[in-house]
């Protein structure tokens, strides 16, 4: 195990959380990971688990032992015929589709990007968008988690803390090694193509139940929008991917170069902004392709930024868009990012913002130059106002008080961290607000 004294400032991808940690190991195996764990709690230090940094929240913040996942990376076991995969819990997403597609298996459901860490998806939540599907917890059955007081556990289906560990956002312990239910490898048919608004939403919930996956991003400020539709394709579908120059001039130029530009002038003026959205909208221009699931889920993002995203009640959507548009029309603030909308089915994870209910996910982004504190507190105003579950991995000023009100399986989140971290060597200030002290 490689051990590194810390004489800089560990800092997250959005470049919004910084921490100073004592110092940073980088372990190899579950064994060298509990050992971590008890050399912490005999010094009185906290232990945090850091995969790619790609949460908007202190979650993995410390002054005390930062732990990389980075070399936990190795496929352990597959079954193809029962299509399970167990995986270190550092891999980032990125390998572990190349991994999959190799062995002819796919995730069922993807987000939008894959730098993530196994480890850091799955214990913060992440999710893809489908009426039908779920998040990537959700395809969780079995985990090797080392607790806060040194001990290797393993958690499967049956184990009473499989509900928790799922989504266990850090606070039972370090997760070392995930097994995931996969699905035989499949293309999708992706449709993108402008829309405005209003008939967007006329027409939302049969868009939403037509599709396998469906999502649209509403430009602030205008009536301009980007629907999102991929299906499916029937075996034998030849695969058609974006050509290189259509990827070249729509992925890179457009959506990161010029966007990047786009973002860096208007903060010089920010009244020009709704000007710009109407332009960026506007340029936007239909394609479709059929390409490998993973290849469609996941686009470059590299314009750096911040994000805020609650899940609420499908039904609430169309009042919280409306809700939305009159905040923007009474306000100065102005917003260079698209607005993002998905879906997911419920699903039966303790601390899943999808738990027990058909959810929208709203998400709200800003530059990383630009201070999101008024943008994120008005849309959180009224993402609360329709009973919103902030992201785990994103931006929020929520506490315990609010969340165990959101949550029916709270309570018995607590209970297991009792058992996993009696002595609290995984906390951290973020948990403390949002577990409770």
């Amino acid at each position: 195990m490689s051990t590194t004294w810390q004489s800089s400032t560990w800092q997250n991808w959005g470049r919004n959380v910084r921490s100073h940690p004592t110092r940073v190991v980088e372990p190899r195996s579950s064994d060298e990971v509990a050992a971590v764990v008890r050399a912490g709690a005999e010094a009185g230090l906290v232990v945090k688990a850091v995969g790619a940094g790609h949460s908007f929240t202190p979650i993995a913040a410390t002054d005390g032992i930062l732990a990389s996942l980075r070399h936990l990376d190795r496929l352990l076991h597959h079954d193809v015929a029962t299509g399970r995969v167990t995986v270190q819990a550092g891999i980032s997403l990125h390998a572990l589709n190349r991994v999959l597609d190799g062995l002819g298996l796919a995730l069922p459901n993807l987000g939008d990007v894959d730098p993530q860490s196994v480890a850091g998806a799955v214990s913060t939540g992440t999710h893809g968008t489908g009426a039908r599907l779920r998040g990537i917890a959700a395809a969780v059955v079995g985990a090797r988690l080392v607790t806060g007081t040194g001990d290797v556990v393993d958690v499967d289906e049956q184990h009473p803390w499989f509900g928790a560990v799922r989504v266990g956002l850090g606070a039972l312990g370090v997760l070392t090694e995930v097994t995931l239910q996969c699905v035989p490898a499949f293309l999708l048919r992706a449709r993108e193509e402008p829309a405005r608004l209003p008939a967007l939403l006329a027409a939302l919930p049969e868009l939403v139940e037509a599709h396998d996956h469906m999502e649209f991003y509403w430009f602030p400020h205008t009536d301009r929008a980007l629907l999102k539709r991929n299906d499916r394709v029937p075996e034998g579908t030849e695969r058609r991917p974006v050509g290189r120059v259509r990827h070249l001039l729509d992925d890179e130029l457009l959506s990161n170069g010029a966007f990047e530009l786009l973002n860096r002038a208007v903060r010089l003026r920010p009244s020009v902004i709704p000007r710009a959205n109407e332009l960026s909208g506007s340029l936007l221009g239909a394609r479709e392709y059929v390409d490998h699931s993973h290849a469609v889920f996941v686009s470059p993002r590299r314009v750096r930024f911040v994000e805020s995203e609650f899940a609420v009640p499908r039904e609430a959507l169309p009042d919280l868009i409306a809700a939305l548009q009159r905040w923007f029309s009474r306000t100065d603030e102005r917003v260079s990012f698209p607005i993002e909308v998905r879906f997911a089915a419920d699903d039966d994870v303790w601390l899943s913002t999808a738990h027990d209910r058909d959810s929208a996910y709203v998400a709200v982004h800003q530059y990383h130059r630009t201070d999101p504190t008024a943008y994120f507190a008005a849309t959180q105003d009224i993402f609360t106002a329709h009973e919103g579950r902030p992201h785990w991995g994103k931006m929020h000023t929520l506490d315990a008080s609010y969340l165990a009100e959101r949550y029916p399986r709270f309570e018995d989140f607590l209970a297991v961290r009792e058992d996993a971290d009696p002595h609290r060597t995984f906390a951290n200030p973020y948990l403390q607000r949002v577990l409770g002290p």
